[in-house]
């Protein structure tokens, strides 16, 4: 197979650096941008700007564009509406329209917010969506518009991401596991930890071919944000530090979640592929490289 030439949006970001560092490891040549932090080794690029999407892609001509850019602080977005749209709608739809007009793919980044989280079972890849807030509804309408934009693409659904280079919540409960003795996490969503080098992994050998479509990509296992903190107090070996389950409504947060967040890797696992390995495995070796 021949070496691809990628557009990476977002590279600063957690998922952005895991893929940059897959990336460089699979000697593809790629070009990083992001609206912020722009170093000797990322450009500017405003995903929100259609013009400077259009010049960049058609200037860069990738083979695929990946999207890693988003505005994914859900309470954030609950109270400014009009900027998630713009970055986790407009932006998608910028860049499909890009995409198209020099025949390359896309690969959207999309998220478990998508659902209710109302269902007893695991959402597939086509279960009906019925987002509960604004950032689920914006990343919904992100995925109509990439799906409408352009004829070659890769929605990626994921959920409960963490990893190194970005805040997540293993990182918070070690770091509040310092100053705290005592920790209140929500017990009444269930979902699936997923490691952002595997899944920076997991979309590199997706767009090796041309199986376009809509994809769910986590770790395997499920539990709760309380079980997971528990797990994460184990690996990291914290035995002083006591955890109090709470529910969501005591959590008190602007937006509502999902009860169920847990998704079927139906379409990856049919198309051939491996189940991407435990959270608990992911989390160690997380820990592991955090530690050095």
């Amino acid at each position: 197979m021949w070496l691809l030439r990628i557009l990476v949006t977002g590279a600063s970001g957690m998922l952005g650096r895991a893929l940059i560092n897959k990336l460089q490891q699979t000697g593809f040549e790629y070009m990083a941008t992001d609206v912020n932090d722009v170093s000797s080794d990322v450009t500017e690029l405003d995903i929100t700007d259609f013009t400077r999407v259009m010049s960049a892609v058609k200037d860069y001509r990738p083979d695929v564009v990946i999207n890693a850019a988003a505005f994914t602080d859900v309470d954030g977005c609950e109270a400014d509406r009009d900027t998630a749209f713009r970055v986790n709608a407009l932006g998608p739809r910028n860049l499909a329209v890009a995409c198209e007009d020099v025949g390359a793919a896309l690969v959207q980044i999309s998220t478990d917010y998508v659902f209710s989280g109302q269902s007893n079972t695991p959402y597939n890849e086509y279960s009906p969506t019925g987002p509960l807030n604004v950032y689920g509804w914006s990343k919904l309408a992100g995925e109509m518009n990439v799906c409408h934009h352009t004829k070659r693409f890769y929605i990626v659904r994921t959920a409960w991401l963490f990893g190194r280079w970005g805040k997540n919540f293993v990182s918070t409960i070690l770091r509040l596991a310092k100053e705290q003795r005592l920790l209140s996490v929500v017990d009444d969503q269930v979902g699936s930890p997923t490691y952002a080098a595997d899944l920076a992994k997991a979309i590199v050998q997706l767009i090796k071919e041309p199986s376009y479509g809509i994809y769910h990509i986590t770790n395997s296992g499920t539990c709760s944000w309380y079980r997971f903190a528990q797990v994460i107090l184990e690996e990291a070996g914290i035995d002083n530090v006591e955890l109090r389950p709470v529910s969501t409504r005591e959590s008190n947060r602007l937006a509502l979640r999902p009860a169920n967040s847990v998704l079927e890797n139906h379409n990856w696992v049919l198309h051939g592929n491996e189940p991407l390995r435990h959270y608990r495995e992911a989390l160690q070796e997380y820990i592991k490289e955090e530690s050095k």
